[in-house]
């Protein structure tokens, strides 16, 4: 990298207890970032990494959103690039559970709360889509439902007609095959769906009973197995043709905040908690005030956050939830032999993550600054005001899914690497910098990228709820144009 002229350089610090700064550009050496005009940088630093501008001794804490992010394991200059050749994550195996409990500082506000288009349902809230959902008991059915699915012709009014394929429901045992259960049961609940038909073979482990009892008295669900049926495509065009003809019509105008949102990050990059997480945690907290609800997930990618989480709570018994929750899986890590601090990713360091504890303080950040109400189990459907947490892992596929289980009905999912995927609910993706937005276009729904050129975070706020708003009404995502509609479920058991 040639050195960068001064008047390039721009440096990012983001508290003022900060010992390091963030390069959105980059610097080479021997340029001056503003932040200390008289310290030419040591070397060459790649866009989105950090410099340190304060000199930091070994041992000490390296600084950033004003919390730690790891130690230096030896001493660094002023002026020198700051990653994984001299830091180091100082995540242990256990979370010593701080909680100092703050009260809610936001305020309810009712009279501007923008309005989507959406689909009335007897129970619960409204649909922002008009989907028919088939979804399988076991993995060995999927492609078989796909094509029994191919030729069905749906009513005009119905949006989509999904097969939500996935490998599990056979030869599963106890949590895994309970968690399997309490994942369909809650994709079934979801309100995109209009009406789901649950198909099995017969002869797994996941019996039809399971899911029957899960979602007795849901009136949208319709059940068959594929073992039993003398006419496979009869059978299931008309429980699809019962279920079109119950769907409502017509689009119905609703407050945008009886849309459950669900916020992921997947893909991070140096700047995703600068840019894209801190814009979706305004909206969070946009909809949390409108008396909407937010679910959160991704249990280990709060670690080395969980103290920023904890002192959102204020109920003594969704802390205990949260606590229990934060153990599991340092737990999970713990029993299969690997550190807690086994993330970030190759490409997150890459991107200028250094350590968990700061991919994890940049991620929470999506989830705003609102009360966290509850703290639910896989598949549970969230209820309560203000931001609920999903108990469940960092995997995009999986963590989307368990957000879409718990009632999301729309994801804002953030990235600063790129991703194309989508589950089945619409995932507004949103690119944490301006040059991964220009390559991927047909990937990603909203740029971040000109907040870290100083342009208000509010106005993009507005511009994301105006998003939020046309897609919970109709207009589709570009991962819904591109036909992703992906679930995954988490498995950590036995399989026979």
């Amino acid at each position: 990298m040639s050195p960068t002229p001064e008047s390039k350089i721009r440096c990012i610090l983001l508290n003022d207890r900060d010992n390091v700064a963030v390069l959105p550009e980059g610097g080479g050496r021997g340029s001056c970032p503003p932040c200390m005009p008289e310290q030419p940088l040591g070397e060459d630093i790649p866009p989105g990494h950090k410099v340190a501008v304060k000199e930091i001794r070994a041992g000490e804490n390296i600084v950033k959103y004003g919390h730690s992010i790891g130690l230096a394991i030896r001493p660094i200059k002023r002026g020198e690039w700051v990653h994984t050749q001299n830091a180091r994550s100082a995540l242990g195996e256990e979370w010593a559970m701080t909680w100092t409990p703050s009260p809610s500082v936001l305020e309810r506000r009712k009279s501007d709360i923008p309005v989507f288009e959406g689909f009335a349902r007897d129970e619960g809230a409204p649909g922002v889509r008009n989907d028919l959902w088939i979804i399988p008991t076991v993995g060995c059915i999927n492609d078989y439902l796909k094509h029994l699915a191919e030729s069905y012709a749906a009513d005009p009014w119905i949006t989509n007609v999904r097969v939500l394929a996935h490998p599990f429901g056979c030869s599963q045992l106890g949590e895994d095959l309970e968690r399997t259960v309490a994942v369909l049961a809650g994709l079934a609940r979801n309100p995109c769906a209009a009406g789901v038909v649950v198909a099995g073979l017969g002869c797994e482990n996941l019996q039809r009973v399971f899911l029957e009892t899960r979602l007795k008295g849901v009136e949208k669900v319709r059940f068959f197995s594929l073992q039993e049926s003398h006419d496979d495509y009869a059978t299931l065009y008309a429980f699809l043709d019962e279920l079109s003809a119950a769907a409502p019509k017509q689009r119905a105008t609703f407050p945008l905040s009886d849309v459950a949102i669900g916020v992921k990050c997947g893909g991070s990059d140096g700047f995703s908690g600068l840019s894209a997480n801190p814009l979706v945690g305004t909206v969070a907290d946009l909809m949390c005030a409108w008396g909407g609800r937010v679910l959160a997930t991704e249990i280990p990618e709060m670690f080395g956050a969980e103290d920023v989480v904890a002192s959102r709570i204020t109920d003594r018994s969704v802390f205990d939830a949260f606590a229990d929750a934060i153990r599991q899986f340092r737990g999970y890590y713990a029993a299969h032999g690997r550190p807690v601090y086994e993330n970030p990713s190759p490409g997150n360091k890459d991107g200028g993550i250094t350590t968990l504890e700061e991919k994890s303080l940049g991620a929470v950040n999506k989830c705003g600054s609102a009360p966290v109400t509850d703290v639910l189990p896989i598949g549970a459907q969230a209820g309560k005001k203000g931001v609920t947490i999903v108990v469940g892992p960092g995997n995009d596929l999986v963590s989307s899914t368990a957000l879409a289980a718990g009632g999301a009905q729309i994801l804002l999912f953030t990235t600063g690497r790129g991703t194309p995927f989508s589950t089945v609910v619409p995932t507004i993706k949103i690119s944490s910098n301006t040059s991964l937005y220009e390559r991927k276009k047909d990937w990603l729904d909203f740029d971040a990228g000109p907040l870290l050129q100083g342009e208000s975070r509010v106005e993009h706020a507005k511009r994301l709820v105006g998003l939020l708003s046309a897609t919970a009404s109709g207009e589709f995502t570009r991962g819904e144009k591109n036909r992703c509609a992906e679930i995954a479920i988490f498995k950590d058991g036995v399989m026979l």
